[in-house]
């Protein structure tokens, strides 16, 4: 197919893809939350019948032991051609409350072109680019497709190392497209080059065998709460940026953003400052950052007048592109354990929310191929681009698969509110994703 064809089939098949997407955001595919279990196998058989629909040669719905549903489906490489794996996921976050969202969650609403939704960018828009990229090559694609969609990434991919050596064989591949990050901006296109890492750990402050009066004993005895959040406020100092020592710092020399967009984009109130020092790219994906996801203490309108025995916070940290989990991981406990005041006792125990930082090699013929594809579909230059976020897999995958080159795109925008209130897609960007997919096909077909 020329480019022209391409772009015609791809226009063509941007009705049925917007409607799939609805139909699978419909489904509350939590994985994470026990309770949508059977929603999350129903939104894998139902991505799994839509790859069937594709054209593929085989699929199968397939887990790990005590994993959640990954669909693999493939479509064989013509002679000569290379295999592309392409990569999504099915699960979605947490709603975070169905009540603050301006229309329900898992009911699909068209706002001023965006599509609002949990799921609707992140990342069911990127199980649909790769469906429908199939099916605007008629289920016949110019290189060989294993389109593999996963079912826990939101809950860290606890079994995808399992995955990958039970299906080894089946997710051989040359190059693998994972689309699940996102773009500067609706019409510039990025390949993510970089990702930070992720430690958390629990700390664990006891002061009392049992609580006591506050007015009888309050002064000279502590309560475990406030020595924790003495300890919770050395995180940062006094200008907001991360106080742990030895940890590695990073930068770039991608240009600054404008601050009053972002602070838009992240929905800061009047008033409440940036943290740290530096570019905002720099501060959100080259340094560490830190932050209390969680306190276990008696809720405000349960409160008595006692000083509490004991508290626990999790704490996690985000690491620059080049850091060690494990040795951050010891920086963060030993520097909590150091400033936890007046002789408190204090347990750090080391999360399990681990995924390592990221630093691609963005050279080679699947980058140029992204490059000139990208450019023609957004009618803008590809930047390479780092984000804050981790994704836990890649490694894994690069490990797993030491010749193929890996590619990270994805469809979402600075106001695509991933994992938050709100979430949504911005519909033109996503047929510019399929289009640019589409052409990426093609482009590798003609440079092997």
């Amino acid at each position: 197919m020329s480019d022209q064809q391409i772009a015609a089939a791809v226009a063509a098949e941007l009705p049925a893809a917007r409607a799939d997407l609805e139909h699978l955001v419909r489904i509350p595919s939590i994985w994470a939350d026990p309770a949508h279990a059977q929603n999350t196998r129903r939104s894998a058989e139902a991505v799994a019948e839509l790859a069937r629909a594709a054209g593929a040669a085989s699929v199968r719905v397939v887990a790990a032991d005590g994993g959640a549903p990954a669909v693999i489906a493939r479509w064989p490489a013509p002679e000569g051609r290379p295999t592309v794996l392409l990569y999504a996921h099915h699960d979605v976050q947490p709603t975070g409350g169905d009540e603050r969202w301006t229309s329900p969650p898992f009911e699909p609403t068209e706002r001023d072109g965006r599509l609002y939704g949990r799921g609707a960018a992140d990342d069911k828009a990127g199980v649909m680019t790769h469906l429908a990229v199939l099916r605007a090559y008629g289920g016949r694609p110019p290189v060989g497709v294993t389109l593999f969609i996963e079912g826990e990434e939101e809950s860290g991919s606890p079994t995808l190392t399992a995955l990958l050596r039970e299906h080894h064989a089946e997710l051989a591949c040359d190059v693998i497209v994972i689309a699940d990050a996102a773009n500067p901006a609706v019409d510039v296109p990025a390949l993510t080059t970089s990702l930070r890492g992720l430690v958390d750990v629990v700390v664990e402050v006891a002061m009392l065998e049992r609580p006591v009066h506050s007015g009888v004993y309050g002064g000279p005895v502590g309560d475990a709460l406030t020595a924790l959040c003495v300890a919770l406020g050395s995180l940062h100092d006094e200008k907001g940026e991360v106080a742990i020592p030895g940890l590695v710092r990073s930068g770039s020399d991608a240009p600054d953003v404008d601050e009053t967009t972002f602070r838009a984009d992240v929905g800061l109130l009047n008033g409440v400052e940036l943290l740290g020092t530096g570019t905002v790219p720099d501060r959100v994906c080259y340094r560490p950052a830190v932050a209390v996801l969680g306190i276990d203490a008696p809720r405000v309108d349960e409160a008595a007048n006692v000083l509490l025995p004991r508290a626990r916070a999790m704490v996690s940290l985000r690491l620059a592109p080049g850091e060690d989990t494990a040795a951050a991981q010891r920086a963060l406990s030993e520097h909590l354990k150091a400033h936890v005041p007046w002789g408190a006792q204090v347990t750090v125990t080391p999360g399990t929310g681990v995924a390592e930082p990221v630093s691609l090699e963005s050279t080679g013929t699947a980058y140029d191929a992204a490059r000139r594809a990208f450019a023609a579909a957004y009618g803008n230059p590809a930047v390479e681009m780092g984000i804050g976020g981790s994704i836990p897999f890649i490694p894994e995958f690069a490990r797993t698969f030491p010749g193929a080159e890996v590619l990270v795109t994805g469809v979402g925008d600075p106001a695509s509110r991933w994992h938050g209130i709100d979430e949504s897609l911005h519909l033109v960007m996503f047929g510019r994703g399929v289009l640019a997919e589409a052409y990426l096909l093609a482009a590798l077909a003609r440079a092997r």
